[in-house]
């Protein structure tokens, strides 16, 4: 299926980085609830988020006071943070330019309170390269609608490409999360073997204790100022990264420890969604190789044996 370019926006990040900012932590917030609320997962599924057709927000959260569930989205088509109870009733918090992550954070408990009783959260961000809690943040206020639009517009065209890339995979694997620590799209494809945790890390020790392989999109950051699709193993052998993937312009990174396919070369290909493809499947099937891997596993990740229609 061909998809032109003209679809796939360009991103750069150094245009846009502030309100990126605001919007990783706006999607903190999320996250914070979900950690909060929802029943523990393994690999922290509990905690992620999903990119939905109005933009990120949890699966139905418990209410703790016994009422129904709890929905809590960043609409990125208004701009809203809203708060929305399986009854109907909904709150929402305008997300402006000038409005900080601070205000936005405390109006949206105070909305979640409100609906269904009370909710505490760890303001601290994490991931992040900001220490200042979420309900205390007046730094972080920039917020341009037309630059998260064309965000949004990337973040789909990258999503409904990871979710083709898993569709096919017959060993357990994980929809297309988003991840607010991080601001990342990714889906993880698991083998099945336990491993051992790399540390005592709290997000590792609970993520890091499959093996897995991992592919997914985000849109910069300080450490790599490019939008880019991104895939790795864990835990991943020596000479992992001496693979050639597809297309060409894929390529390792050392200080991120992953491989590589930049936005900006993906959207400008022939067609993006068959090179940003192209790129996971290369990498799967590297990793899948040189992992050790059930080859059945590893061919399903082909569509072999193809799906019943």
């Amino acid at each position: 299926m061909s998809r032109v370019s003209s679809r796939w926006p360009p991103l750069p990040y150094e245009a846009w980085s502030a309100t990126c900012d605001t919007l990783h932590s706006h999607a903190q917030v999320l996250g914070k609830i979900a950690v909060a609320l929802a029943p523990p997962e393994p690999q922290l599924q509990h905690a992620a988020l999903r990119l939905s057709g109005r933009g990120w927000e949890t699966l139905p959260l418990p209410a703790p006071d016994g009422s129904g569930a709890l929905v809590v989205a960043l609409d990125l088509h208004t701009h809203h943070a809203v708060a929305e109870h399986t009854d109907g009733r909904t709150q929402r918090i305008p997300l402006t330019p000038d409005r900080p992550v601070a205000d936005v954070t405390r109006e949206l408990l105070a909305a979640v309170r409100e609906l269904v009783g009370p909710v505490q959260i760890d303001p601290r961000p994490q991931e992040t390269a900001w220490t200042t809690p979420l309900d205390e943040d007046f730094d972080h206020a920039t917020y341009d609608p037309t630059q998260v639009n064309a965000y949004f517009t990337a973040a789909t065209q990258a999503a409904l490409t990871l979710g083709a890339l898993r569709a096919p995979y017959r060993g357990r694997s994980t929809p297309v999360n988003a991840w607010w620590g991080s601001f990342d799209l990714a889906v993880s494809l698991f083998s099945g073997r336990q491993v051992e945790p790399p540390s005592s890390d709290f997000i590792m020790r609970n993520s890091g204790n499959a093996q897995q392989i991992e592919v997914g999109w985000w849109p910069g950051d300080a450490r790599y100022p490019r939008a880019a699709f991104f895939a790795y193993a864990f835990p991943a052998p020596d000479g992992f990264e001496e693979a050639t993937l597809s297309p060409p312009a894929a390529h390792w990174e050392a200080d991120l420890g992953e491989y590589i396919l930049d936005w900006e070369d993906a959207r400008l290909a022939p067609d993006p969604y068959q090179a940003a493809l192209d790129f996971g499947l290369s990498a799967v099937r590297h990793a899948c190789m040189v992992c050790g891997w059930d080859p059945k596993l590893a061919a399903s990740a082909e569509g072999v044996p193809p799906p019943v229609v």
